[in-house]
């Protein structure tokens, strides 16, 4: 597997995919053992799938802008900005920066990640965490 466009992949089946379900997604593309840290705080992966549970029920769709993203054996780094449209029309646009690491399988095993606001109510700064 190419993991060129891999966490373009990964957002589009856990946020804006609704032919498969939040676990599905999560089994596609996640490792049993996966951690994701956001702009300081660790969840682990029933968190993250509660976290984008949730989201689901915020979110009409959006679409997911790669910038920069490289890879190296099993390290990976990427820029891409996140752009919702909420189910109450409002949007949000997010800057966010990924520092991860690949399970043997190809699949995500850690994301520590910044994220930065760029459109959006102060409200929706806990779609890029599990706050």
């Amino acid at each position: 597997m190419t993991r060129t466009g891999f966490i373009e992949a990964a957002l589009n089946d856990l946020l804006f995919a609704r032919d498969i379900t939040v676990q599905e997604a999560a089994d596609r593309h996640f490792a049993p053992e996966y951690r994701q840290r956001t702009d300081g705080e660790w969840i682990d992966r029933a968190g993250f799938v509660e976290h984008i549970t949730h989201l689901r029920t915020l979110v009409a769709g959006g679409q997911v802008q790669v910038h920069e993203e490289l890879y190296d054996g099993s390290k990976y780094a990427d820029r891409h900005t996140v752009h919702i449209t909420k189910k109450d029309d409002s949007t949000v646009r997010m800057e966010v920066y990924v520092f991860a690491d690949f399970a043997p399988d190809g699949r995500f095993r850690r994301i520590e990640e910044t994220t930065l606001m760029l459109q959006g109510a102060d409200t929706d700064r806990n779609m890029g965490s599990a706050r």
